[in-house]
């Protein structure tokens, strides 16, 4: 007897009568002699629909009370799913993240799991019970309900397959599996049959809306293989583990894009040696992650500092940095959210040169440009301008041939 995590996302569940297709999939997999325990989502649509009733009252909610509001949306969903099991004469039970022994920081909106424990789960999947667990929330040591960010069911699911020594873990979604880059803007995107942690946490974090990048961190770290497959069919996905076959023969695996970013433009800064730490510091300690950092040589003893966030954490760069102004001797600030990041990941760009300049030839040809550049052993991100963003995925696609895997 195997213990199987399965994951649903919101589209999975988005009406009543998803809810009945995941159960009736879940009743196959109790059937084949297997112990479920399924994380849902909130149906699709349900937390931006809170978040714009949040913002529609205040424009920027306290955060406390946002984790109280969005921790809503999978509480319905696991009551539902339970019911609908149920109905199939299979018992089940439901928890919310507290309730499954999810502990996790004081930070809100977008906690990191801190333990797991997971007695009640175990008893009740030793009852022969299917457990039904609300994903992206859990609860602090001051007793508060936390959410873990966006798309912190996946974390969810890990986690606890990872809590419980789980057999299998499976993460359905609304495509396939994992996709050489983002099949509805490129038609030319092939489905990989599987793929390495390591390619998988920079597209994730980059922008391929599949999985949440934290999760798949968590997965390496703790050794959790996983799939990723459609809820809408059953055909095989695409597997997740640390090695695999192909791994330094292939020099880009995938594109990725992630329009939901902000350039923050820091100038008139003293040029001092510890300037950009007090400046990154700051950042750090209001939770806010930075990423391609560039600093440029002023002029008048004075640097300029050009970094990305978030585009949600815009506001709040900008809103910490004039106190550290204040204690360098000047500077200022502004932010802009016109930009993209668009990436190229492959673990066989270690030992591959020139994948930047093949990058920067094809965008040239299209006419994009580009603003910032940022490599690492394998991976290479620029920012180009928003509106462009999908043209430039199309561009750098056909020019690694990866519509031909």
């Amino acid at each position: 007897m195997a213990l199987i995590v399965q994951k649903y996302g919101g589209t999975s569940v988005g009406d009543v009568e998803r809810i009945k297709n995941v159960a009736a999939r879940i009743k196959a997999t109790v059937a084949d002699g297997n112990q479920v325990v399924v994380v849902v989502s909130a149906r699709s649509g349900v937390t931006n629909e809170l978040i714009a009733r949040a913002k529609a009252i205040n424009p920027r909610p306290d955060t406390r009370e946002m984790d109280m509001l969005l921790a809503v949306g999978e509480q319905e969903t696991i009551a539902l799913t339970a019911m609908a099991l149920h109905a199939l004469e299979v018992p089940a039970v439901s928890y919310t993240g507290a309730q499954a022994g999810i502990v996790t920081d004081l930070v809100h909106t977008k906690a990191k799991i801190m333990n797991i424990v997971p007695t009640a789960l175990r008893n009740d999947v030793a009852a022969g019970k299917v457990i039904i667990v609300a994903g992206f929330q859990g609860l602090n040591a001051q007793g508060q309900i936390t959410t873990l960010g966006r798309g912190g069911s996946d974390l969810t699911a890990i986690a606890l397959a990872a809590a419980l020594q789980a057999d299998k873990c499976e993460i359905y979604t609304d495509v396939d599996g994992v996709y050489t880059a983002d099949p509805r803007s490129v038609k030319e995107a092939q489905k990989l049959d599987e793929i390495s942690y390591d390619e998988m946490l920079e597209l994730a974090s980059q922008g391929s809306k599949v999985m949440q990048s934290r999760s798949v961190e968590f997965a390496k770290k703790y050794g959790v293989i996983f799939e990723v497959r459609s809820s809408f069919n059953h055909n095989p996905g695409t597997l997740v583990k640390e090695e695999v076959s192909y791994m330094e023969k292939v020099v880009v695996r995938g594109v990725a894009v992630d329009k939901d970013q902000a350039k923050v433009v820091i100038s008139n800064l003293p040029d001092k040696a510890a300037s950009a730490a007090h400046i990154l510091r700051a950042l750090a300690d209001a939770s806010i992650n930075v990423d391609m950092i560039v600093q440029n040589v002023g002029h008048k003893g004075l640097v300029n500092l050009t970094f990305t966030v978030p585009k949600e954490d815009a506001h709040g760069a900008v809103k910490v940095l004039p106190a550290i102004f204040e204690k360098l001797g000047g500077g200022e600030v502004a932010a802009y959210d016109n930009i993209a990041k668009l990436s190229v990941v492959g673990v066989g760009m270690r030992t591959h040169a020139g994948v930047a300049a093949q990058m920067l030839e094809a965008l040239a040809e299209q006419n994009i440009n580009v603003e910032l550049i940022a490599t690492s052993e394998i991976k290479v991100t620029l920012a180009v301008p928003r509106d462009r963003a999908d043209d430039a995925q199309r561009a750098v696609h056909t020019a690694f041939g990866l519509g031909k895997v």
